[in-house]
């Protein structure tokens, strides 16, 4: 029988602008220090840039027939294209550790998915957050850019370690 406590889902408070669960949450992430304001800038600027990156070159957000013409469609569709399948945990049978691929919850997914774009976004120097945070979430709705990269790289160590499957529990 378990000992843990049973998990408390935390309700996500709508952001006020474009009323949408996942806009607060990458809020959330991109806060650093508790300066919410300065996080709010950062993704709302960010959701400007990719309208304007959207009126210039309307072609490039067409994907599987669909053309998308909302900001938050982009947004939203980009993250699914981050947001990592499987992954690799250790786990330690009979005095040996082993690479264990793993299914991911939906919201681990999800969280990690923003982290990257969080994490590839600060590293990119020569423009300001807003802009490289607009950059990612374009190249990631692309199927290219760093987040990807990274995704790809997690499936690929899970693909590798496929043979210690049997050890997952």
């Amino acid at each position: 029988m378990s000992r843990r406590g049973k998990t408390i889902v935390k309700r996500v408070t709508l952001d006020p602008k474009y009323n949408s669960e996942l806009v607060a949450h990458m809020i959330r992430v991109i806060m650093k220090d508790g300066k919410k304001t300065v996080a709010e800038k950062i993704v709302y600027g960010a959701i400007d840039k990719i309208k304007e990156m959207m009126a210039k070159d309307a072609a490039k957000f067409t994907k599987d027939e669909k053309v998308f013409t909302e900001p938050l469609e982009v947004l939203s569709a980009a993250i699914d294209n981050m947001k990592p399948q499987i992954e690799v945990k250790t786990r330690r049978v009979g005095g040996t550790t082993y690479p264990v691929p793993v299914p991911i919850k939906e919201n681990r997914q999800l969280s990690l998915a923003l982290r990257w774009t969080t994490q590839y976004a600060s590293a990119r120097h020569g423009m300001g957050m807003p802009a490289a945070v607009a950059a990612e979430i374009v190249d990631a709705f692309l199927g290219q850019g760093n987040v990807i990269k990274k995704r790809d790289d997690v499936h690929k160590m899970a693909q590798a370690n496929k043979a210690f499957a049997h050890y997952a529990w």
